[in-house]
């Protein structure tokens, strides 16, 4: 694998509501800084910050994940805009490719499926679960996170 020093990845996903701006948020940062927050308003619930370092073999993985998912092939303007219901943004830099998408949040399947570009949406929408699945482990491994 290559050197992670041209890799970097950010994650949002979130909507400004009744409840204020909420929010999920991620980062790998090049020198395998992951940084996290959550934010929630729902019953004046308080925002969740994390940061961690994952070694090497994380961000070889994770580099993995975004080749095999060839998202870095896809575009973004044919996908639903961003709309009240809320945005995701998903930001990758990689060697000398740098992508940037932006869509709305995706309900389910059948609004993939009935959108302009069902394929490549649906490729971003199986790449963030298993980004967000990577993410939530990570940060389980290393903190504990209990509802008061």
């Amino acid at each position: 694998m290559a050197e992670n020093k041209d890799f970097y990845l950010r994650y949002y996903v979130g909507h400004k509501g009744k409840f204020g701006h909420e929010f999920l948020e991620f980062e790998f940062r090049p020198d395998g800084k992951l940084r996290y927050a959550n934010n929630s308003n729902y019953k004046n619930d308080t925002m969740i910050r994390k940061e961690c370092c994952v070694n090497k073999k994380v961000m070889d993985e994770l580099r993995r994940i975004i080749q095999d998912s060839e998202i870095i092939r896809e575009d973004d303007s044919l996908w639903p805009q961003p709309d009240r219901i809320g945005r995701q943004e998903l930001e990758i830099v990689m060697d000398d490719e740098h992508v940037s998408f932006t869509t709305s949040k995706i309900g389910s399947l059948a609004d993939i499926n009935n959108s302009k570009d069902p394929e490549g949406l649906r490729c971003f929408y199986y790449l963030v679960q298993d980004l967000k699945c990577l993410v939530f482990s990570l940060i389980g491994l290393n903190f504990k996170i209990k509802p008061i």
